[in-house]
């Protein structure tokens, strides 16, 4: 399935409903890949693949108040927006088996400028290495239900699925989830703030088979609240990894191709602050990581 150009910007209501805003284009994700394997097709995605796992980490949590008795449960609508940095916007790319001299320049990513980069070579052949879709941001929103119980221990579900409206986008899936648990309850009533560690998995996959991308992290949160707000701080380590499947013209033939790769382990570090009315509550945090950086934004309610 294709995706369609343009600022993928997925959002997601509490009952599942899904709408992507992007601009009509007249080139696919999918058609640019085709021009692209290997080292290649890593390099000219991999700030997609980085926006994707800062959003798909931020959010996961907005306290580290875990209760340590009884049972709460909250429902949360998140919205995460990753920056794209300008230094993603190129990458360096080599020419694909076939064109004659190897050559090697600096071409556009997914997130680049929309221009190709056009060089020539023996009996006046010409290579194309395809543009990007000029981003600056990628966003995503998903429902998120938190479970409490005894012992200080949380349970999180996220789960979002939809078809967009267009053969062209095809269907979007977004699940997982993970558990924290409070482990200032160990260090007795005077300890000034609450601290609680946890560890998260979630996948995203975008038009049907072509990307799915798999984020892991875990870490430790810190929070301290006075009156109904509640400042938070968390560290994490992460890791996000694609699985990707095309169709590649790259050697003149159509031919099946699939890549893998992963951003390896990060270190992610996380400001926020969240006001607390009792049954209702919002928060807003700062997420960064050593690749780009993120906001989030949340509502929730529960008890």
């Amino acid at each position: 399935m294709h995706v369609r150009v343009g600022l993928l910007r997925v959002t997601v209501c509490v009952v599942l409903v899904v709408a992507l805003a992007a601009p009509a284009a007249a080139q696919t994700i999918e058609d640019y890949l085709s021009s692209y394997t290997g080292a290649n097709a890593t390099g000219y995605l991999q700030p997609l693949v980085d926006a994707i796992g800062a959003d798909l980490n931020s959010g996961l949590y907005n306290s580290a108040a875990i209760p340590k008795k009884g049972v709460s449960v909250k429902l949360e609508l998140i919205a995460m927006t990753a920056l794209f940095k300008d230094e993603q916007s190129t990458f360096t790319a080599t020419t694909e088996s076939g064109f004659s001299p190897e050559q090697t320049v600096e071409a556009s990513t997914v997130v680049g400028p929309e221009a190709s980069t056009i060089i020539s070579g023996d009996h006046d052949a010409q290579y194309a290495f395809p543009g990007g879709f000029n981003l600056q941001t990628f966003s995503l929103a998903v429902p998120q239900v938190r479970v409490g119980f005894t012992s200080g221990t949380e349970i999180l579900v996220r789960f979002m699925a939809g078809e967009i409206g267009d053969t062209e986008i095809g269907d979007l899936k977004l699940y997982g989830g993970g558990a924290r648990h409070n482990i200032s309850q160990y260090f007795g009533e005077d300890f000034p703030v609450e601290l609680a560690a946890g560890a998260f998995w979630q996948q995203f996959e975008q038009g049907g088979d072509l990307m799915q991308t798999t984020a892991l992290s875990f870490g430790i949160q810190a929070s301290k609240k006075v009156g109904v707000l509640e400042s938070y701080v968390g560290l994490m380590a992460e890791s996000t990894q694609l699985e990707l499947k095309y169709t590649s013209n790259a050697s003149g033939t159509p031919e099946d191709t699939e890549v893998s790769f992963d951003s390896g382990t990060n270190l992610a570090g996380t400001l926020g602050i969240k006001v607390d009315a009792g049954i209702v509550f919002a928060f807003g945090e700062y997420h960064l990581t050593t690749t780009l950086n993120n906001f989030a934004f949340g509502i929730g309610a529960g008890f």
